[in-house]
């Protein structure tokens, strides 16, 4: 496991860390907006050191070490107190300290699924309410994050599928778009896919080139991309247009998440999406009924 020490050493080396003495400097009558905009600007540059530097060479130093089984009984739960107890741990401990606490819930039994369903996204979007209602600072929720995702990568392991003959292992992309620069909610789609059995990729704050440059090389059944942000809707519909339209698999499947989604699901047809589910289990079985659906289609057109 990491330590945050080293990773503050690492935020410090690379000036990602905003000023502390930045409001003592400020002064006149712009100096809440100047302050804004520059604390904005650093929380962005930020955010995108942590999910592009940070957590790839996490990825990549924790790859191919074994994984432990446990069997989780169907009936382990997670209760909302439990919920309300873990979500402040993220603020103020260290993950290896989240993570003890979440394998003592795995002794007991809980599934992956349900740790991530019901326990660990809920944690993560109780850090957006507290940064969206100013009761925490962007570099406190973006370090939570950070711990939740290590604790994520440290339950999950994702091996390399291999594929035999004919057989069709089904294979997504899984984005956040450019500005979101929380992506919590895409690293959970991305291992509830994985681990039900799906080939993955996924994109941090990904331009619409990015996306593009994917669909075009590999022949995905699926893309997912997270929204989270109002502002991200208007450009989504020429987004899944351009898809679609540069997709190596014409008849990929498109589907939206995220906080946006889940309060007003009608919105998904409106931008031109195919489906979208108010969590990640969820999101798999209607994924699978996509892409089976529009398999069938493909064969009914070849049979005529």
């Amino acid at each position: 496991m990491t330590s945050l020490t080293g990773i503050e050493h690492f935020f410090r080396n690379n000036g990602g860390w905003p000023d502390p003495e930045l409001s003592r400097t400020l002064s006149g009558p712009t100096a809440a907006d100047r302050q804004r905009n520059a604390v904005g600007e650093q929380a962005r540059s930020l955010s995108r050191l942590i999910e592009c530097e940070i957590i790839p060479r996490l990825l990549v130093a924790h790859a191919g070490e074994p994984q432990a089984v446990v069997p989780a009984e169907p009936d382990a739960t997670i209760t909302q107190a439990e919920v309300e107890a873990f979500a402040p741990l993220a603020l103020h401990v260290e993950a290896d300290e989240l993570l003890q606490y979440v394998e003592g819930l795995v002794a007991r039994g809980v599934s992956f699924e349900t740790l991530l369903v019901d326990l660990l996204a809920p944690a993560a979007r109780h850090l957006g309410e507290l940064w969206d209602d100013d009761r925490c600072d962007f570099v406190d929720v973006t370090m939570g994050l950070w711990r939740l995702q290590e604790v994520v990568h440290e339950l999950s392991g994702c091996p390399a599928k291999t594929v035999h003959g004919d057989q069709h292992v089904r294979r997504a992309l899984f984005a956040s778009l450019e500005g979101d620069q929380h992506s919590f909610g895409t690293v959970v789609i991305d291992e509830m896919f994985c681990a039900n059995g799906w080939i993955t990729d996924r994109l941090n704050e990904a331009t619409t080139e990015d996306l593009l440059r994917h669909v075009r090389q590999d022949a995905f059944d699926l893309i997912g991309l997270t929204i989270t942000c109002d502002c991200h809707i208007a450009p989504l519909p020429s987004i899944v247009r351009a898809v679609r339209a540069s997709s190596r698999n014409p008849r990929i499947c498109v589907m939206v998440g995220g906080r946006v989604f889940a309060q007003n699901a009608d919105l998904a047809a409106a931008v031109g999406a195919d489906g979208t589910a108010p969590d990640a289990r969820v999101a798999v079985r209607v994924a699978g009924a996509l892409v089976d659906a529009v398999a069938r289609e493909a064969v009914s057109a070849m049979t005529g």
